[in-house]
């Protein structure tokens, strides 16, 4: 996932917008969804097997579009470090609560001590990564973009909680939609399908004016193209994972994953970022989620 934002956010200087940069992405995520789907399963996927079903079945490609317009909108207003914390939190909280209750027809893993504070760690090790730990011992500010105060501003960080647990659910409800079509490929290609459409409407009502420009004069890289094939190969695997390990445990393992990437991104300066160097307390924020994930597995 981190390849994939830094990608976008290429492909997003290039188009201009950030809703015509993912709508590009979802429609590279079809394409390779759609190819991958004939090639596995033979056949498109069919939607008579979803009959009768819950309507919350088809509405992963929504939710996630809802989580990425959430985090374009909290950034400004919230800064960096809150806009990862709160959805982070939002996403952990919802595993949990949908694991313990099976919500979304969800395999069930009751809450226990283990996973409470498996789940606290896992949080922990987020703010040692993300440098919000590091910012303390310093005393360095922390937080705040925004000139909002007040009721506002608590707002958009409850605002930040609910998107993370969309986020949460989507993995389930796409983890279920896998299990209905007997087949992972062909839920992550009706969610982006779905993600596409809602792409289409938002850029619609907004005008957003279609364009593909250079950046400094120079040709744009071909890995800006990428990011659409990489979120693909990500909600397959949500789809795939969340009915065998449970959803909690899927979205840990995934925030470790962003975590590793994005500081291997920065370590080594990968696709035109600025390289920085991982500091001790960001490499121990990343211990702390592994022991987090672990006393979760295991426990």
């Amino acid at each position: 996932m981190p390849i994939q934002t830094s990608a976008n956010s290429r492909l997003r200087q290039s188009v201009g917008s950030p809703f015509l940069a993912s709508l590009v992405s979802f429609l590279v995520g079809v394409s390779t969804l759609l190819v991958a789907t004939l090639l596995i399963d033979a056949h498109l996927p069919d939607l008579s097997l979803a009959s009768g079903q819950p309507g919350w079945l088809l509405t992963g490609g929504f939710l996630g579009v809802v989580v990425l317009t959430g985090n374009i909108f909290l950034f400004p207003r919230l800064g960096s470090v809150q806009t990862v914390v709160l959805p982070i939190t939002g996403q952990v909280l919802m595993g949990l609560l949908i694991d313990n209750f099976g919500w979304f027809d969800s395999p069930e893993s009751p809450l226990s001590v283990a996973r409470i504070f498996g789940a606290l760690l896992l949080i922990l090790g987020v703010l040692g990564v993300i440098g919000f730990l590091d910012a303390l011992v310093r005393r360095t500010p922390v937080v705040g973009n925004s000139s909002d105060a007040g009721p506002q501003l608590w707002l958009w960080r409850i605002a930040g909680i609910i998107f993370g647990m969309c986020s949460a659910s989507q993995t389930a409800i796409n983890g279920r939609l896998g299990v209905v079509l007997d087949s992972a490929v062909a839920a992550a290609l009706i969610s982006f399908a779905v993600g596409v459409a809602t792409l289409l409407l938002i850029i619609l009502a907004t005008r957003t004016p279609w364009q593909l420009k250079r950046i400094d004069d120079g040709p744009n890289p071909w890995w800006m193209w990428v990011g659409g094939f990489l979120g693909a190969a990500f909600v397959f695997g949500t789809a795939f994972l969340a009915p065998i390990i449970g959803t909690g445990l899927t979205v840990m393992v995934i925030l470790l994953g962003m975590m590793a990437g994005s500081l291997a991104i920065d370590q080594f300066g990968l696709l035109g970022a600025y390289k920085k160097r991982a500091t001790p307390i960001q490499l121990l924020g990343l211990a702390l989620m592994v022991a987090g994930v672990a006393a979760i597995r295991l426990f």
